[in-house]
């Protein structure tokens, strides 16, 4: 039977790692590159250029909700949830702009921005957690 050269020491964290690992700033780098190619294709004709912004939009789309998510389900807990009711709703609003109604479903900068913005709810939220 394997046994541990040293007993281990019961640790406490808020979230899955102390704190520090999770930041809505990884969605928001995300969602500037959506903006950015909404951009770029608005400019260009090339249907080569087009395809490959079609991909690397969808990518970076799944990229944005994959980052919410992570901050919805293992950062923010029962309590945030109740000092923020509106939490809920900003995720799911957030996570369905990157979805097929969104930033993944057409080249709409003003899409891009309605996330940039919900993202920036979030993170406001996020930072005010930080504090406490």
């Amino acid at each position: 039977m394997f046994r541990f050269p040293f007993s281990p020491t019961p640790v406490s964290a808020h979230c899955d790692l102390p704190c520090g690992v999770y930041d809505p700033a990884q969605a928001r780098i995300e969602a500037e590159s959506l903006k950015a190619i909404c951009k770029k294709v608005a400019e260009n004709d090339d249907p080569d250029f087009r395809t490959r912004a079609v991909v690397i939009k969808e990518q970076r789309s799944e990229l944005v909700k994959h980052h919410l998510w992570v901050l919805w389900t293992d950062y923010f807990k029962p309590p945030h949830f109740e000092k923020y009711p509106n939490l809920h709703t900003l995720f799911n609003e957030a996570t369905k702009l990157a979805g097929a109604s969104g930033t993944k479903g057409a080249f709409d900068e003003a899409k891009a921005d309605e996330l940039l913005a919900k993202i920036d709810e979030i993170d406001k939220i996020f930072k005010e957690t930080k504090k406490a």
